[in-house]
């Protein structure tokens, strides 16, 4: 599954929209998703992906595919979160 994906069927299952309304370059402020409903979300993300969102809530998520770019960057950073996510299976190196 990919991130988009998994957002939307976050955003589908938690804010009630349609998979319709969840393009890639559909704005959140026009689909409701107020800032708390998106702190709400980051939330969510963490537990969906395994990732740890340490800062503030950017204010740069304007559109769903900056939500995913944001997941993905987590991800990136966060390699034992990348397999929970299911991406990388590959087994850890030894330190």
């Amino acid at each position: 599954m990919s991130t988009l994906e998994a957002l939307q069927d976050i955003l589908v299952r938690e804010f009630k929209l349609t998979r319709e309304q969840l393009a890639p370059t559909a704005e959140l402020n026009a689909l409701g998703v107020d800032s708390l409903d998106l702190l709400e979300l980051m939330f969510k993300i963490e537990d969906r992906f395994g990732v740890k969102i340490r800062d503030d809530t950017p204010s740069d998520l304007l559109t769903v595919s900056d939500v995913v770019a944001y997941i993905d960057g987590l991800l990136a950073h966060q390699p034992a979160a990348r397999a929970t996510a299911g991406e990388d299976l590959l087994p850890k190196q030894r330190s």
